[in-house]
């Protein structure tokens, strides 16, 4: 396995960084020896054949799976150093079929802030007009905001899940196929809020996984690719 580093970026700009990273599933080996820095303002894409770990990599990295050697540092801190909880809301894992409460898509939005991790966040009330605007970008009105969840479609559900998390302002997302229940026309608003929100902020970075090589193409200028042991 390789990958392509991007030229001219210093160490010390490290914002999350794979150590000899290894996962073992069943006593086989899945990858090993990782090692990988992802630098603030990156758009790296994780690319390989199916079946390679695209998945359980960014898994790991989100601290929802377990590894098996090596380890992940986010902001020079070792990922046993933080509150799991808090690193969570810091690199967010955006599922491919991502879950949803029952409800209404602003009772979803709103859940979050029932969490502990989240107490410091701004109050909803003051961050539903940016959600609004973000909407918009989408081409959608503040009536998304009122469907229930029940009545939404994969990629309308994708959505949902992707605003909810952009609340929680994470440094780091990352993608799992996450167009791959949009049609042609949503998938080029979603890929535009995603530029929209790491424009945002010159610390946000994202990992991104897709079957379309041009999607990687526009989405990514950097890529770590995995390859069968």
């Amino acid at each position: 396995m390789f990958c392509i580093v991007k030229a001219g970026v210093s160490i010390e700009a490290r914002l999350l960084v794979l150590q000899n990273l290894g996962r073992q599933v069943e006593e086989k080996w899945i990858w090993k020896h990782l090692n990988f820095e992802l630098h603030p303002g990156e758009r790296c894409a994780i690319a390989g054949a199916a079946g390679t770990g695209k998945t359980l990599l960014l898994r790991a990295i989100a601290a929802l799976d377990p590894i098996q050697a090596g380890s992940v540092l986010f902001q020079g801190k070792n990922l046993s150093d933080w509150f799991i909880p808090r690193y969570r809301t810091q690199v967010l894992y955006l599922h491919q079929r991502p879950a949803l409460l029952e409800g209404t898509v602003e009772q979803n939005l709103q859940a979050i802030y029932k969490m502990s991790v989240h107490q410091s966040l701004k109050p909803y009330p003051l961050e539903r007009d940016r959600i609004l605007k973000y909407l918009s970008s989408l081409g959608r009105s503040a009536d998304f905001l009122n469907r229930p969840i029940h009545a939404l479609s994969g990629g309308e559900s994708q959505i949902a899940a992707f605003l909810r998390a952009l609340l929680c302002s994470p440094t780091v997302l990352l993608f799992d196929e996450p167009t791959a229940s949009l049609d042609a026309q949503t998938e080029q608003q979603f890929e535009q809020l995603v530029q929209f929100w790491q424009q945002e902020d010159p610390m946000r970075s994202y990992f991104w996984t897709s079957h379309d090589p041009e999607q990687l193409s526009r989405m990514t200028d950097r890529r770590l690719r995995l390859d069968r042991l």
